[in-house]
């Protein structure tokens, strides 16, 4: 994808200042999502960078990285973990706590079908400040997978998110 497409993209995420809370600017994707070939470009350009890491399982953080994730699975042929908040999977599970820019949170993932020693790769929307990513990163280890990259569509460079995921490889469609 050229320079022309990710300046397009950028036209699909809208700025929403003091959401959820003063202080905070959100980025909405729903535009990117209502215009299908808004979300073509984003996931092409996603799936080019993170072929190379060869996973054989993809997990969607909830709520958006299921939508991305689940069409970036689909792509690559491989089956999806989805990686949910507390009390909506109901079966046995794997728990992780953490702090978010606003609050704490926790996250979980079935413990079957197992991920273990499988190349995970965790896809969400956007990295801010990395607790979320982290969490699920710390999620997948605790279920005995191997995470072997995160993908986004936004990354808030500002925020520094990708440094709290140390030496795994980050890729990330619009870095505004």
């Amino acid at each position: 994808m050229n320079n022309e497409h990710l300046e397009y993209l950028t036209t699909l995420i809208r700025e929403i200042p003091d959401f959820p809370q003063p202080g905070i600017t959100f980025r909405d994707i729903t535009p990117l999502l209502f215009i299908p070939k808004g979300r073509k470009y984003a996931i092409n350009i996603l799936v080019e960078q993170i072929e190379k890491f060869h996973p054989t399982v993809i997990a969607g953080i909830e709520a958006r990285g299921f939508i991305f994730g689940s069409i970036i699975a689909d792509q690559l042929d491989l089956p999806l973990a989805i990686i949910r908040k507390p009390g909506k999977l109901p079966a046995e599970i794997h728990e992780v706590s953490y702090e978010l820019e606003y609050g704490t949170d926790s996250l979980q993932i079935h413990t079957e079908p197992n991920l273990i020693n499988h190349r995970v790769l965790i896809i969400d929307d956007l990295l801010a400040t990395g607790g979320t990513v982290l969490a699920a990163k710390k999620l997948i280890e605790r279920a005995s997978g191997i995470v072997v990259a995160c993908g986004f569509i936004v990354e808030l460079k500002e925020l520094e998110g990708r440094i709290h995921l140390y030496d795994t490889p980050v890729c990330s469609v619009l870095k505004l």
